[in-house]
């Protein structure tokens, strides 16, 4: 473990991989990150998945086995990627078991074109529970409005779940709402809620990444003043939002019945403009009870040389929330932005899942038997 992610850990930060292959589970990798980087979850997407699926490597025989069985591709795939999260809960078991069922954990997200139906979703969600059978499993449920509902109905059926997508504050709110209205469900129904966990990816990069589009449009000097600090102000206001939800009186009653909190996810935490330091949204987004989920290559850089001095979002949501109004006041507005990443972020994952599709019904076609060949 090195001196830069220890001391992330210490600061209360659970640092989550975001990526997942066949390879990095058998290679070990994925164990020598926890080892040894202090990765205590992981966190998959359809990008990631097409990415590991494409590129074949420790797929061959599954995909095979499926082609002779003649599956439908939306099976095989089903039967891919959850073979993938439950071996990589298997070996995430420990750091589970370790933190009562806290960190530990590996995420799997429902069919990004069920986001805007909340009976399919939930229905997918129960699917995916059972698929993957492992405890420490989070199922991946869009922040759409029909999502919403969708979140509420899985945390009231006990199953654990990682909110995706979230981009503005008053999706943010209701995000905990759903959760705390399903945890309410749940435990009319009787169940032990000290057993639901939840996390809300709360997405920054692209929030910089379209708001400094729109302040290079503008060319001036006070404009460019503001480049790089939307996403940052943007995780800021949710994180008081997140204090002021889990110190309200609605949550202490859970709370005295063993619930937990939705802890803040940062997600989408590798920098796209280059200009910017490459730790940029881990050092800068540190307070106790947060999650920060990286890809390898931002987890590799705040190894090498992110510098952690202490919490950095505690008392800054005065700062934040006058870098946000002073966007307004350049005319940039961030509802329009906010909805605007909504909807981007459901079409690349679509796109994505679209494009996993093409690649493993190749993948089945080529290896599929000769017609009138015995199946072996």
């Amino acid at each position: 473990m090195t001196e830069a992610l220890k001391r992330l850990s210490e600061e209360g930060v659970a640092i989550w991989l975001d990526d997942l292959s066949r390879s990095r589970i058998t290679s070990g990798d994925l164990g020598e990150l926890i080892d040894q980087q202090h990765v205590v979850g992981v966190t998959t997407n359809p990008a990631i998945f097409q990415k590991a699926i494409s590129a074949g490597e420790g797929y061959e025989q599954q995909v095979a086995d499926l082609a002779v069985r003649r599956v439908s591709v939306e099976e095989a795939l089903r039967m891919i990627t959850t073979a993938d999260v439950r071996d990589a809960c298997d070996v995430m078991r420990p750091v589970f078991d370790a933190t009562d069922g806290r960190d530990g954990r590996v995420s799997i997200e429902v069919d990004p074109r069920l986001a805007h139906a909340t009976a399919p979703t939930v229905a997918e969600a129960k699917q995916l529970a059972w698929l993957v059978d492992r405890p420490n499993t989070l199922i991946k449920i869009p922040a759409t409005e029909a999502g919403l509902p969708a979140i509420t109905e899985t945390i009231a059926l006990g199953i654990s779940v990682n909110v995706t997508l979230i981009f503005s504050l008053e999706r943010y709110r209701a995000v905990m709402d759903a959760y705390l209205t399903g945890l309410e469900r749940a435990r009319e129904k009787g169940l032990d809620i000290s057993g639901i966990h939840s996390v809300a990816s709360f997405f920054v990069s692209r929030v910089d990444t379209e708001i400094d589009k729109r302040l290079d449009a503008l060319g001036t000097e006070e404009a460019k003043a503001l480049r790089g600090k939307a996403g940052l102000a943007n995780a800021r206001l949710a994180f008081r939002a997140y204090e002021e939800v889990f110190s309200s009186p609605r949550w202490e009653e859970l709370a005295r019945e063993g619930a937990n909190v939705q802890r803040p996810l940062w997600a989408s935490t590798g920098v796209k403009d280059p200009a910017y330091p490459d730790t940029l949204y881990v050092t800068e987004l540190v307070a106790p009870g947060t999650v920060n989920t990286m890809p390898e290559a931002t987890l590799r850089a705040a190894e090498d040389h992110a510098e952690i001095t202490g919490d950095t979002i505690s008392g800054t949501h005065e700062l934040a929330r006058a870098d946000i109004d002073a966007l307004a006041e350049h005319g940039i507005s961030y509802d329009e932005v906010v909805k605007l990443l909504e909807v981007e972020g459901i079409e690349k994952f679509e796109s994505a899942w679209n494009d996993l599709l093409d690649s493993t019904r190749a993948e089945l076609e080529r290896l599929a038997p000769e017609e009138g060949r015995e199946d072996a």
